[in-house]
């Protein structure tokens, strides 16, 4: 599953757990440094996948509560993935908020850095805009193909 999308690594793994004050683990460093590799989200799957193949030893409850503690202090982010599951990136201050694309048949998410996700909202007074996350569906290049190919017989 490859992109082009792909981020410059700003600050290390353990700049940017220390620099939100948290504790500096093992697990933490291992997945900041897993998301900043990616060419696109993660699955918990593919991030304790990824763990593994590096020798990091963890456990799902664990690898759950570095993720949280990520997204919480706004290192990652989360997007809606397929079958409920959410997939991981890491958040860049230097990148502009993109839109990704789900392919409804692989689950396999790609970053749109093309398309813009963050709209101008008019808020009721009183409200206060975070973010926004635009997430597009439909079949990807692989399972648009071998849709024609399966219609073509």
């Amino acid at each position: 599953m490859s992109s082009a999308h792909s981020h410059p690594v700003a600050a290390s793994a353990r700049e940017l757990i220390v620099a939100h004050g948290g504790r500096v683990t093992r697990t933490r460093i291992a997945v900041i440094e897993t998301l900043q590799r990616s060419a696109h989200p993660l699955s918990h799957d593919e991030i304790g996948a990824a763990l593994d193949a590096a020798g990091i030893v963890h456990d799902r409850v664990t690898l759950y509560r570095a993720l949280e503690w990520l997204v919480e202090q706004g290192i990652a982010q989360r997007i809606a993935g397929g079958e409920r599951a959410w997939r991981f990136e890491i958040r860049r201050e230097d990148a502009h908020r993109h839109a990704h694309f789900h392919c409804d048949r692989c689950g396999q998410i790609v970053c749109l850095d093309d398309v813009p996700a963050t709209p101008s909202p008019a808020l009721p007074a009183g409200f206060e805009f975070d973010r926004a996350e635009l997430v597009l569906h439909g079949a990807c290049a692989d399972c648009g193909r071998q849709g024609i190919k399966e219609g073509a017989r």
